[in-house]
């Protein structure tokens, strides 16, 4: 499979950074016939939240290489964002590495966000031309700064991560799926959480691992997903084999797009995860306390 031709393609770069205070999610997404750039940032102190967001006709002045590992990703104008892969770093000490900066009529971003070690990638196929390669990198370090208004957060610590989703594909022409995410230091260990649901249905693939310490462990069985995607409080609780996680929000992130070609809705919560992985050697891993979110996204594009 491959990208060549026109009308299908979905490309795009997210990042979602997380600290004590803020939680800021950073889209640069290419449609063929669509740029999309979104920024997301909610105030974990007291659940104010605002949204950025630019269509670009064609994609002019968006740029999402599409190499295995793209060197660059980038979008020019009012709102800036360019998500740069550092070479030398990543060389020098075997992981990836990559800056991230932003710049919107309220937030600016300078960052860096570095793996802790292995990331999951998967090809998704739906038929002979229809599939989806993603990539996800759900417990890198994050260092740098956030400036929202007037007030500049410092990242650095353990409390502070960055959640990567690449994706590179030819979709069908309406989607629905549920990705959960999660990252937290449990008894000295690294623990990034990274589950998937409904698009990858009956396709042989999954998304579905758990993080250790930066060491993979890829969990083939799908997931039962159980929510109220409309209530604020109610719990998202996701299971298995393998897995028992439920998800108590903080907070619920709802948004519509209506754009002719486009039209999208996603219920996304926000919150603290509790609950057991078995990994296959047997061994437990305890999921209390993870910071991240669950969501259901649906498409026609």
């Amino acid at each position: 499979p491959n990208l060549r031709g026109w009308g299908r393609k979905k490309r795009w770069e997210y990042w979602g950074l997380v600290s004590e205070t803020h939680l800021v999610g950073l889209t640069i997404a290419s449609l063929d016939y669509a740029g999309l750039l979104h920024i997301y940032v909610l105030d974990r102190r007291d659940g104010s939240h605002f949204s950025e967001e630019r269509v670009l006709p064609f994609g002019i002045g968006v740029r999402l290489d599409d190499t295995l590992e793209p060197g660059r990703a980038e979008a020019l104008g009012r709102l800036k964002m360019a998500f740069i892969e550092e070479e030398i770093a990543r060389e020098a000490n075997g992981r990836r590495q990559t800056r991230i900066v932003a710049e919107g009529k309220r937030i600016q971003v300078d960052a860096v966000a570095t793996s802790r070690g292995e990331a999951l990638g998967v090809v998704v196929p739906w038929s002979d031309v229809r599939f989806q390669y993603t990539l996800k990198d759900v417990a890198r370090t994050l260092e740098g700064t956030v400036r929202i208004d007037e007030e500049e957060i410092t990242l650095q610590g353990d409390s502070c991560f960055a959640v990567l989703d690449r994706g590179r594909g030819k979709w069908p022409r309406q989607i629905v799926w549920n990705w959960a995410a999660g990252f937290g230091v449990i008894g000295g260990r690294s623990i990034g959480l990274q589950l998937g649901g409904k698009w990858t249905d009956e396709t042989g693939s999954t998304e579905n691992a758990i993080f250790v310490d930066g060491k993979l462990h890829h969990l083939s069985e799908a997931m039962r997903w159980e929510y109220q995607r409309s209530d604020p409080k109610g719990t998202w609780r996701i299971r298995s084999e393998h897995i028992d996680a439920a998800l108590t929000p903080f907070h619920l992130r709802h948004e519509k797009t209506d754009l002719w070609l486009i039209r999208s809705e996603t219920h996304q919560a926000f919150g603290t995860w509790k609950g057991v992985a078995r990994l296959e050697e047997g061994e437990e891993i305890s999921l209390d306390g993870l910071i991240g979110w669950a969501e259901e996204a649906s498409h026609l594009w």
